[in-house]
């Protein structure tokens, strides 16, 4: 065998048990992944209670915790490359699994912070190969609209952990444990194992094309057993096969604008959003509100994620996703400011919902956003470097946040996320390129199915 035409084989498929089977693993994954990522911040007002923890030490955990999300970026890159997109994701999640787990046994916030960074590392790590996964694995037509849908039930463990934190949390002075226990559920993916196919693009990036094609013949088995005949798939694009991707590899002309770019929106992403969810429980603690009251309503806020999250999925193949990307920006940095400009109870739910909405959208987006803008050869180290460059940024976000409430008070916090906002949407604008596929077109099926 010559070429596998991997990409050419995938993007002909009708979408059918294999591709939901697939969404659904990778949904639990990112479920797990939005129920941990915030569990620091939906416990830090009882640890202000119970241990004294300052808002100043919550600033230096959330910011060793994104330190640990640019470690966990950066090795997922390499990683993937070298052992492959499947087994990556079910090692990533039962890393941050483990760590979940034993951060229900800390005994101080330095032990809480320790385990925290290292789940924060596992939680980056499965986030980066789960959107190569996706946008390997998918037709390119729809693979936006499924990275959509996979968020629509990833995010739902956002607003579970804040209802369960809600619950659990003031029941007792050791019930806050039990918040990271439940994000130790993850490790749970492992029962998805054998339905998940290694991507054949993997293997074809890699110069096996044998397995490539072993691997799309059973996926073209499983999906015209339950289609029918499948269409021949355009003719194949010969390649050199790809060797490792050395990182200034993202210097040369083609891969360094893209790279920028990234970079640039997802420092914006990560610092708008994770200044705003990280902080905002015990902001509103800080402001007077009780404890229970605090967590209550960015519980009630968080409902507004999945929402955000379906509408990315109505808009991301039928619109530029660079266009949708500016608009949902700068709607969260009118709403987040909004959110900061109040104290009514009814408001701070309004407006808080709205950033939600919007961010998770946003963040789908990016998902499949992100990838398009790298080749298969350069994919895995663009979107791990970009992402955990993002991610690294916030070790500094945290630090601002809390320096900026101390000095100048609670509205000048949002006033900086809103800020932030909006540089990451007028990047985008001036410089963002379109990414919106065309549908490829198809050959007449064939009765009986082959491998090209």
């Amino acid at each position: 065998m010559q070429h596998a035409n991997a990409a050419n084989r995938l993007d002909r498929l009708p979408i059918s048990r294999f591709h939901k089977t697939t969404l659904l693993a990778v949904a639990f994954a990112y479920f797990f992944e939005f129920a941990d990522i915030n569990s620091f911040a939906t416990t830090a007002p009882k640890l202000i209670d119970l241990w004294g923890v300052t808002v100043d030490q919550v600033a230096y955990v959330t910011s060793l915790s994104f330190v640990g999300m640019f470690l966990g970026s950066i090795a997922a890159g390499a990683v993937a490359d070298r052992w492959g997109r499947k087994k990556t994701l079910l090692r990533t999640t039962l890393f941050f699994g483990f760590f979940s787990f034993v951060s229900v046994f800390s005994w101080d916030v330095f032990s809480l912070g320790v385990f925290r960074v290292l789940t924060s590392a596992g939680l980056s790590a499965m986030t980066v190969v789960a959107v190569i996964y996706v946008n390997e694995m998918y037709p390119a037509a729809v693979r936006g609209k499924y990275q959509a849908y996979a968020m629509v039930i990833g995010i739902c463990g956002t607003p579970a952990t804040n209802l369960v934190a809600s619950l659990v949390v003031p029941l007792s002075d050791w019930s806050w444990r039990l918040v990271y226990l439940w994000g130790a559920l993850g490790v749970l993916l492992v029962l998805f194992s054998k339905h998940l196919r290694e991507s054949p693009r993997w293997h074809e990036s890699r110069g096996d094309h044998a397995a490539a094609d072993a691997v799309l013949r059973e996926i073209e088995a499983s999906v015209s057993a339950e289609k029918g005949p499948l269409a021949e798939p355009a003719a194949p694009v010969e390649e050199p096969p790809a060797v490792k991707a050395p990182l200034r590899l993202l210097l040369r002309k083609r891969y360094l604008a893209p790279t920028l770019l990234l970079t640039v929106l997802w420092v914006t992403q990560t610092i708008g959003f994770f200044g705003y969810s990280s902080f905002a429980p015990t902001l509103l603690a800080k402001e007077g509100f009780s404890v229970e009251k605090s967590v209550f309503y960015i519980a009630l806020t968080t409902v507004g994620a999945p929402l955000g999250s379906f509408l990315a999925s109505l808009v991301t193949d039928r619109f530029e996703r660079k266009w949708c990307l500016v608009a949902f920006g700068t709607v969260i940095a009118l709403c987040g400011l909004l959110y900061g400009l109040t104290f009514d109870p009814v408001l701070i739910v309004v407006f808080g919902f709205l950033v939600n909405l919007f961010e998770r959208g946003y963040t789908a987006l990016a998902y499949a956003y992100s990838p398009e803008l790298f080749d298969t050869r350069s994919r895995s180290l663009g979107t791990g470097i970009t992402y955990g460059i993002g991610r690294l940024s916030n070790a500094a976000g945290p630090l601002i946040i809390a320096s900026l409430y101390n000095r100048t008070g609670y509205q000048s916090v949002f006033y900086f996320i809103a800020g932030v906002w909006m540089v990451g949407a007028v990047a985008l604008a001036v410089f963002g390129p379109r990414t919106r596929p065309r549908r490829p077109a198809v050959r007449k099926p064939k009765a009986v199915t082959s491998a090209s």
